[in-house]
C-alpha cells in the first residue's frame, strides 16, 4: 500500500488554479459556460491541483506572469487542458 499524501487547502489551490488561468487570459467561468469545462471537470481541476508537489514553482510562476496570450506554466499539472482551452478564445 502507497503512502496516503495529505491534500493542499482547498481555498489556496481554488485560487491557484483560477489565478493561473487568470494569468493566461482564460476565465474558467467563461469556459463552463460556453460548455468547455463542466462544473465536475472544474472541480476536478481543483482536486487534482490539491496534490500537486510544485506549489512553489506555480507561485513563483505567477508573481512573474506578463500577462494573456502565455502557456500555462511547465510545471502545473493542468497544463494541457488549460493551454488547449486558453486556444478557444
Amino acid at each position: 500500500m502507497g503512502i496516503v499524501q495529505p491534500l493542499g487547502d482547498p481555498a489556496k489551490h481554488f485560487w491557484l488554479t483560477r489565478s493561473v488561468a487568470r494569468a493566461m487570459g482564460l476565465s474558467l467561468s467563461e469556459a463552463m459556460a460556453e460548455g468547455h469545462l463542466s462544473a465536475n471537470g472544474y472541480a476536478d481541476l481543483v482536486t487534482r491541483c490539491r496534490t500537486c508537489p510544485s506549489v512553489a514553482q506555480c507561485e513563483a510562476w505567477l508573481a512573474t506572469a506578463s500577462g494573456p496570450g502565455q502557456d500555462a506554466p511547465e510545471c502545473c499539472m493542468h497544463k494541457e487542458l488549460l493551454d488547449r482551452l486558453a486556444a478557444r478564445r
